[in-house]
Parts: structure tokens; sequence; C-alpha cells
């Protein structure tokens, strides 16, 4: 019988010490981050099917208070002041337009 390869999780950041552990450890996380991207676009589809009319698609005090949010959230974990809200903001405005078409879509 074959045995099954073991594929050994990625290091921590503090306990890479070489780029290739590095370059795993990235790419895992960014399987991650594209995995809970899909989630958070199926809400946005749910959106979509819950809200009653285009209009309220865009609902710039939520977007605003999402930018907010997330740029705190950044903040308390010590990472770059301004980049969750570059982030956000492109995340923000990709995931409404996703949802327009998700509201046309559905007829």
């Amino acid at each position: 019988m074959a045995r099954a390869a073991v594929i050994a999780p990625p290091k921590t950041p503090d306990d890479c010490t070489t780029m290739a552990e590095v370059r795993a450890g990235v790419d895992a996380l960014d399987r991650d981050l594209i995995a809970l991207l899909a989630v958070r676009f199926g809400y946005m589809r749910a959106a979509a099917r819950i809200k009653p009319d285009r209009t309220a698609v865009r609902d710039e005090p939520r977007k605003a208070a999402v930018i907010a949010n997330a740029a705190a959230a950044a903040s308390a974990a010590g990472l770059p002041e301004g980049l969750a809200t570059t982030l956000w903001e492109a995340l923000v405005e990709a995931s409404i337009r996703y949802e327009l078409a998700a509201f046309d879509a559905r007829g």
C-alpha cells in the first residue's frame, strides 16, 4: 500500500530560516485569503438577492464604516498606517461592482 505524502504546514514567520520557507508561508496564506474572499463575495451575492432595488447596492455610510473598521483592526495589529484603507477601498469597490452585476443578473 502506498503511503500518502505528508505535507508540513508552513512555518511561522519567526521560525523561517530560508526564502523557500518564507515563500511557502506566503503561498499558503494567499490560498487562505482567496478562500476567505470567496466567502466574502458569497455575502455580496446574498446582499444582491436580498436588497429590494439596485439603488440600495451602493451604501456610502456602510462603505465608510467597513473601511474604518478595517483600518482600526489593522492599526491594532500593528500594520502600516493606510494599508487597510487602501486595500479595503479597492475591496469594497470591487464588491459593489460584483453585487451590482449579481443584482442585474437576478432578472
